[in-house]
């Protein structure tokens, strides 16, 4: 029994001698592979590549060193962080939320806004946004979406409230739209986040409640009424005045016909007053006779005037002779 343990422990003391020669062998394979495994390991991280949609902000002992943009780069394994920003154009609503179907729900706290007229408006903004400085946005803020979202309710808020609610409603969201964008501007420039505004505009402005929606209704039809009354009085306006136009022309030119007569005939009358007063000049007695004469046979068209030189002692009226001088023209006019 005790020799066969001891051929036992033989062969078995002649295996483990076989094992720890070939030990050199493999212990070298291992450090070649741990020394492969570290070059893989340092190689691996010395390289990085960055996107087109990002940028790469890098450290060294917590210190940003350098920013990168699209491209494969190099850095100290260990020492050196990079770190990824997103630069793409991002969107968010202000003044609303979006459910999980796609609805949007108006988020009453952000979302009413009060106008110059004291009236309150329900209106829903889009937003979009980018980062411009990929430093500031990682250590100015902790969370700084939140104060870009915070920053555009104060510049909504402030716009809105300088616009009348009809103003809002209609004709001025173009305005509103840009004065937001600029107020923002300013605003983010002061406070330095690293995010800039690329576009922000009016998705949809309403009444808050149903019952002022119905009002605004009955203020819209009043409007369109007013304004079809306009148009009407405008059309009528626009049908008569050239009539009136016309009628006061032919009046003007009715007065300067007159006038142009009246001018003329007077005119006529100092000639002939001239003329008169010419053969007065040269025979004041007959002319005052003969004025006297042709004025009182105007004044006094039946008068019978008798002509005398005041010795004549019988008269006779000259009528007689007259219209006996005149059967006699009839008398030899028949006769011829």
């Amino acid at each position: 029994m005790k020799g066969f343990k001891s051929a036992n422990l033989g062969g078995g003391n002649g295996k483990v001698v076989d094992d720890l020669k070939k030990m050199p062998n493999f212990t070298k394979y291992i450090k070649y592979i741990v020394i492969l495994v570290v070059l893989i390991v340092v190689v691996g991280g010395s390289f990085y590549n960055v996107s087109e949609q990002e940028n790469a902000v890098v450290t060294m002992f917590g210190k940003v060193i350098r920013t990168d943009t699209a491209g494969l780069y190099f850095k100290i394994p260990i020492i050196q962080k990079v770190y990824y920003v997103d630069i793409t154009t991002h969107g968010t609503g202000v003044g609303y939320t979006i459910d999980n179907n796609g609805q949007n729900i108006t988020d009453a706290t952000n979302g009413i806004m009060i106008t110059s007229d004291f009236n309150l408006l329900d209106i829903d903004f889009y937003l979009e946004y980018r980062v411009s400085d990929p430093v500031a946005y990682l250590y100015s803020s902790d969370n700084p979406e939140e104060i870009l979202k915070n920053i555009a309710l104060s510049s909504i808020r402030s716009i809105v409230a300088d616009y009348t609610v009809d103003e809002a409603m209609t004709t001025a969201k173009g305005q509103i739209q840009a004065d937001v964008k600029e107020d923002m501007a300013r605003e983010l420039n002061e406070h330095q986040i690293g995010l800039s505004v690329v576009n922000i505009t009016v998705q949809d402005s309403e009444p808050p409640t149903d019952e002022i929606k119905q009002a605004f209704k009955a203020v819209e039809t009043a409007k369109q009424g007013a304004d079809t009354a306009r148009n009407n009085a405008l059309a009528y306006q626009n049908e008569q005045i050239p009539a009136a136009e016309a009628n006061a022309d032919k009046i003007i030119q009715g007065a300067e016909a007159d006038k142009a007569a009246r001018i003329a005939e007077a005119e006529g009358q100092v000639v002939r007053f001239n003329e008169m007063y010419e053969q007065y000049k040269l025979y004041p007695y007959i002319t005052k006779k003969r004025m006297f004469y042709e004025t009182m046979e105007d004044v006094l068209p039946s008068l019978k005037v008798i002509i005398t030189d005041g010795g004549t002692q019988t008269l006779l009226p000259l009528d007689s002779f007259s219209s006996v001088e005149g059967s006699e023209a009839n008398t030899e006019t028949e006769g011829e």
